[in-house]
């Protein structure tokens, strides 16, 4: 039987594509609305919080200081801040996750300009904020986030993109949906992959730069779906302390576009690093080198480095809901979790 996650992780290439088309008009709106702010804060939990990673370089890379939120410093310790030159953008699926609200609602209190980033038009955040950022996923039945993630990303692409006004690379968006497509393909080799790993209880995903924030979402969605101890982080990070826990009996993926040549020379060391300390290398991307490093790997997208995570992440997504089946786990519906989670 095929699991609705499957089948949502199947429907992104059309949901991110509804979400560009939406969202690209509102360029105008975003730059009026941001004005002369120099910074950007960004506040999300869980996978909306590591697609705000992603919009964090985006948003940093075209000249906006981007910094992620400690939703804390608003909803416990009430701090009074100064956010007069601060644009804060809040990101939530569901929209109505009490921690956001309270605190995008403390931004705007401050002196911030607000925006909402989610997928539902009809939702508090949506209603609060001075501008909404409605992406269009659809319905998302499973608990775990796949095309809320990716419309998400295209969504903080859009914000990003717009702001600095760069239209060639706001085209290059609109070609994601078609990597993403094919990105679907490797899912026959995802499929073999979880097949020797049903044993594996601790798991390593790494990447660096932009595709960061596909490691942290896909090193999550192990550990609520597979129920696997999984980190997510920076290859430069592992090489400070954790790369100690890489070795047998503990698999490593790492995610590289085949563009990025900033990163992908750190990344062809690392794999090889980790298939020296014999662990099951997994690669996601990158280019020939890179491949030949991993004991298995799948392609990547051929789009720009900027915009490759929105397809990387897909591969991920099809060996973490292959791997949940294998181990005789209901991907739809992870133990402990609900779609919309507030904190207490």
């Amino acid at each position: 039987m095929t699991t609705h996650m499957a089948r949502e992780i199947r429907e992104q290439p059309e949901a991110v594509a509804r979400t560009i088309q939406a969202l690209r008009s509102s360029g105008g709106e975003i730059r009026r609305l941001v004005g002369d702010r120099r910074h950007v804060l960004l506040v999300g939990r869980g996978t909306s919080d590591n697609a705000a990673v992603y919009g964090q370089y985006v948003l940093s890379c075209r000249g906006r200081l981007a910094t992620l939120a400690s939703p804390s410093l608003a909803t416990a310790y009430h701090a009074e801040l100064d956010l007069t030159d601060v644009v804060a953008v809040a990101v939530s699926q569901s929209g109505d996750t009490a921690e956001i609200v309270e605190t995008l609602d403390w931004a705007a209190r401050c002196g911030a300009r607000t925006v909402a980033v989610t997928n539902n038009s009809e939702s508090a955040l949506a209603a609060m904020a001075d501008l909404a950022l409605v992406t269009q996923a659809g319905p998302e039945v499973a608990v775990p986030a796949t095309k809320t993630y990716t419309t998400q990303l295209a969504a903080m692409a859009v914000l990003g993109l717009s702001i600095a006004e760069d239209t060639e690379m706001l085209e290059q968006l609109e070609r994601v949906p078609e990597e993403m497509a094919r990105a679907l393909a490797s899912a026959a080799v995802m499929e073999r992959a979880a097949a020797g790993l049903i044993d594996a209880d601790r798991f390593v995903v790494a990447a660096r730069g932009y595709a960061s924030s596909v490691a942290r979402e896909i090193a999550l969605k192990l550990q609520e779906t597979c129920y696997i101890a999984a980190v997510g982080l920076s290859y430069a990070d592992l090489l400070h302390g954790p790369i100690a826990m890489v070795g047998e009996g503990t698999p490593t993926a790492l995610i590289a576009s085949s563009r990025d040549a900033a990163v992908l020379p750190g990344m062809v060391e690392v794999a090889r690093l980790c298939a020296s300390a014999s662990s099951d290398v997994i690669g996601i991307g990158g280019d020939e080198e890179f491949a030949s490093a991993c004991h298995l790997s799948v392609p990547g997208p051929d789009s720009d480095a900027m915009l490759a995570p929105i397809s990387l992440v897909v591969p991920g997504q099809l060996l973490v809901e292959a791997l949940a089946r294998a181990k005789g786990i209901d991907p739809d519906a992870p133990r402990g979790l609900r779609k919309v989670t507030q904190s207490t």
